[in-house]
Order: C-alpha cells, then sequence, then structure tokens
C-alpha cells in the first residue's frame, strides 16, 4: 500500500474503529496486530451495550448517550460496506424490581430519563407478565425497562470492520513498519508498559469469564440483567452470560469453576435457559484504566502519537464516538475530549 498517513498498532475494538472513522475521511491507514483481530478483549462473547443510569449526570454519562445514539447509523454503514453483520440491534433491557428500595430508584430514574435521554430513550417501569417467559424472574412482579441499551457481537463486529476497512483499502497486518502517525490501541498490556515506563499506576487488566448457551431467543428480544449478570441474545441463536470480574489472576485465557458459578446464577435467575446446553467458556482481561473512563488522547510518553484504551466493560458502547472524537483530534487537531477522558486523569500525581 501507499505510505500510511496513520499506523494504529492494536486490533481490538478501539484501533479498529479509529480506524474506520480516519478512512472516512480520506486518510491512508495500516493497522498493526501481531495476534490479529479481536484477539484480546474485543474477541470475548457478550456484548452489551448498556447505558449508566440516568441520574448523576457527567461528562462520561453523557458521552456514552450520544455514542449510544450514533450507534445504530454507525454500525449499519459498516455492515453495508464490508457486507457482514455485527450483530447489532437496539433491543433494550429488561431488569427485574425485586423490592421497594428498587422501585423507588426505578420511579426516579424514569423521570430523570425524560430530560437526561432528551425524549430519544424511555426508562419505564412494566409488568413482568407482560413480557413472557423472556425475562428476569421479579419478586414484586414489576421490571425496569429501557429502550437505550442495544447489543452488538464482539467477534462479528471485529470482523465486519475488517471487511470494511478491507473494501477502503486499509489492511489488517500482524507485521509491519509504523509510517506517519501512530496510535496505540494495545489493551490492558498496553496499559501495564505505560505503568512500568512511568513507575505509576495508569490502569490495570481486569479478567473477565463469560459462557455461550444454545438458546433461539427471539431477534428483538431484549437483553437480561439480574444478579450482576448480563444475558444477551445474539443474531446467531446463542445467548452470552457476562461475567466474572478478577482483579488478581495467574492465567487471563482460562477458564475456572468461577464461569460455573455464573452458569448456574443465570439459570436461576432466568429460568427459561434451565435447559440451554453450554457450547463455549471464554476468558479475557479487559483493560481498565485508572480514571474508570477510556483513556484517550494525546500519548503521555510518545510525542506526537496518540493513545486510545481503558474501555473497559464499555468499550462496544463508546466506540462510536471515541472513533470519531479520534479522528477530530489526529486528522484536524479538534480536541473535544472530555478531561476525565484524557490520559492525565489516570496518572497520578508524584507530589
Amino acid at each position: 500500500m501507499a505510505m500510511a498517513d496513520i499506523t494504529i498498532y492494536g486490533a481490538g475494538i478501539f484501533g479498529l474503529s479509529i480506524a474506520w472513522s480516519c478512512v472516512q475521511r480520506g486518510a491512508k491507514v495500516q493497522v498493526i496486530d501481531p495476534h490479529g483481530v479481536g484477539a484480546g478483549s474485543s474477541g470475548g462473547v457478550v456484548g452489551a451495550l448498556a447505558p449508566h443510569t440516568p441520574e448523576n449526570w457527567n461528562d462520561k454519562k453523557q458521552f456514552q448517550f450520544e455514542s449510544l445514539m450514533m450507534a445504530e447509523e454507525y454500525w449499519r454503514t459498516i455492515e453495508q460496506i464490508g457486507g457482514k453483520s455485527t450483530g447489532y440491534a437496539r433491543s433494550g433491557r429488561l431488569q427485574p424490581l425485586n423490592d421497594d428500595r428498587a422501585l423507588e430508584l426505578a420511579k426516579a430514574r424514569s423521570l430523570n430519563a425524560i430530560e437526561l435521554w432528551q425524549g430519544r430513550a424511555r426508562f419505564d417501569i412494566i409488568n413482568a407478565s407482560d413480557v413472557g417467559d423472556w425475562a428476569p424472574k421479579s419478586e414484586s412482579g414489576l421490571l425496569a425497562s429501557d429502550t437505550l441499551s442495544g447489543r452488538m457481537h464482539p467477534r462479528m463486529t471485529c470482523a465486519a470492520l475488517q471487511a470494511a476497512l478491507k473494501v477502503k483499502g486499509c489492511q489488517v497486518i500482524e507485521r509491519g513498519t509504523p509510517e506517519g502517525i501512530i496510535v496505540e490501541a494495545t489493551g490492558w498490556r498496553g496499559l501495564a508498559h505505560i505503568a512500568e515506563q512511568m513507575d505509576q499506576a495508569v490502569g490495570n487488566g481486569v479478567k473477565g469469564q463469560a459462557a455461550v448457551l444454545k438458546y433461539p431467543a427471539a431477534q428483538d428480544a431484549p437483553q437480561l440483567f439480574a444478579d450482576a449478570l448480563h444475558i444477551i441474545p445474539h443474531e446467531d441463536g446463542t445467548v452470552a452470560i457476562g461475567s466474572t470480574t478478577e482483579r488478581e489472576f495467574d492465567d487471563p485465557d482460562s477458564v475456572d469453576d468461577q464461569i460455573d458459578d455464573v452458569i448456574a446464577r443465570a439459570r436461576a435467575s432466568f429460568p427459561i435457559l434451565q435447559n440451554a446446553p453450554v457450547i463455549e467458556r471464554w476468558a479475557g482481561v479487559r483493560p481498565r484504566s485508572r480514571s474508570r473512563a477510556p483513556m484517550i488522547g494525546h500519548h503521555p510518553l510518545r510525542e506526537g502519537a496518540f493513545i486510545a484504551n481503558g474501555g473497559f466493560k464499555i468499550g462496544f458502547g463508546m466506540a462510536p464516538k471515541i472513533a470519531e472524537v479520534m479522528a477530530d483530534l489526529i486528522l484536524d487537531g479538534c480536541d473535544t475530549i472530555p478531561e476525565g477522558f484524557r490520559p492525565e486523569a489516570s496518572i497520578r500525581s508524584r507530589s
């Protein structure tokens, strides 16, 4: 290919989506990842696009809201150009309201959503009996239902991005010579490398284990949430369950009895899955910045370079807007990154 304007290290969701937004604006981009597309946590199985609650609003929640509202057009364009499905659907979410406190919180969130979600999505309280068997158990018989949550299939999304990038002349390669502007989107190991170089905490990897069950939910079935578990029906006739949160681990890719506990809890909270066979157990490590927000902007150690990391559990939901904001910064010098997202927010002061 011709000399690249931009080299992106990392073929996870941040690296691929930033590449896409840049090539859409005419830049020549190459993506380098020795492990291939979606080899890290972006190659997982869950894919919950779950919004922050409409309360205690801040820049992070506003940014995520705007990204979720961009999602349908963003991913549909990628599907149309590359010819592969991302598994995206804005299908909503159901959560049980098991006691009076949960019900009062839901009532407040329902009112807040009218303003904070700008009339573009709803947060309602509904009867569990109105939605049939595809619902979590609820002690009160009531559920919280929102229309902002969505889903996508992480592996399908990465493959769809790769296909669309290829149409635009952007290759994802395992090895290559860096050319042009450098963007690092290298996941939890990238955060660990920066921490080692700076001799201070900037973030860490958090392992998660998830499972895939064979169950053909309806195509428009919402995601479910209960007992801290996400239950995501995918368009390929599977249901993903996740996940554990492990800050200490020896093997980043191994599964153990913790995922068996997750499966057991899912079957208890969602009886419809009682007899659904488990077809895959997955483990991976998600990058979590010290600020708990994505770390995007100018690289803290490499002059003239950029960073996009720390998506943790919200990377896929944040990806459309992060990609556009990073393309603005890289190509046009237009910096609209929220203060809490900048690398400085995750770098501990030495004073």
